[in-house]
Formats: C-alpha cells, structure tokens, sequence
C-alpha cells in the first residue's frame, strides 16, 4: 500500500471516529424545564407554554427542527406536545419555548417522565436523536396538576 492511500485510509478513520465520538456526545444532550405557564382550559384539556433548556456536551453545532414530546406520569400518557426550533451551540446552551396540551392529571406524586425525538440537522446528513428526561417534583407539579 502506497503512503497516500494509507494517510487517507487514516484520515478516513479519523472522520468516522470524530464522528461516532460526536454523535455519541449528542446523544447525551440535558434538557430542563426553566418555565411552564398556564395558557387556557379548555374541555379537550389545559393548555400549557413550556420552556426548556437544553445542554450540549459535544463539540456539535447542532440545528434542532420541530421536536414533539410526549409527557407520561407513572408510565400513562398525560399529553403532548411540541418545541419551537432551535441552534444548540457546540458545548452550550440554548433555551425554546413551546406548548404542551395535557389531557388528563396526574396523581400529584406520579413519576414524570418527558420523551420525544429530536432531528438535528448537520452540514451534510441529519441525526434523530431520542431524549428521556425525568423533570423534578418542582418542575412539573404546576402542569399535571393545574395549581
């Protein structure tokens, strides 16, 4: 094997370890309920503005589309919703509001559990990064609870 084909055979490896390293790391992005406020109530449920913040520990500029999550208490869908895109800056933090309609309460010391899927567009491919985050007791009593 040549010298030439043997330095693009390691930069190659290189890029897809950088890579895996980074997709890795996104894969770890924190995200925290910083605000909730009451919009309405109606009969098909309350109606609720969320802001989360979200953590990036990769070295990722990463562009975040639309994200819909789902919110369960002790493993049963309370509702739904969705975020406001947003640019996660490479090891930062960026903050997006967005709306959440919940259907149905909660039992006031239930387990919340918050997941969805995130599309982070890249330069050239985009990832689907999935979350699961457990708010706190603090965070979430306000809107499974409606006080």
């Amino acid at each position: 094997m040549n010298k030439k084909a043997l330095a693009a055979v390691i930069v190659a490896v290189g890029i897809v370890a950088f890579g895996y390293t980074q997709y890795a790391s996104a894969t770890q992005i924190n995200a925290k309920i910083t605000d909730s406020k009451l919009l309405e109530k109606t009969d098909k449920g309350s109606l609720y503005n969320l802001q989360l913040e979200f953590d990036n520990p990769s070295l990722l500029l990463l562009n975040a589309g639309k994200t819909e999550f789902t919110i369960l208490a002790n493993d049963n869908t309370i509702g739904g919703g969705t975020l406001d895109p947003f640019m996660l800056p490479s090891l930062g933090k960026a903050t997006t509001a967005g709306t959440f309609l919940r259907e149905q309460q909660a039992d006031d010391n239930a387990e919340v559990k918050i997941s969805g899927v995130t599309k982070y567009q890249l330069l050239f491919a985009s990832i689907d990064v999935p979350f699961t985050y457990y708010p706190t007791y603090d965070q979430t009593r306000e809107f499974i609870q409606d006080s």
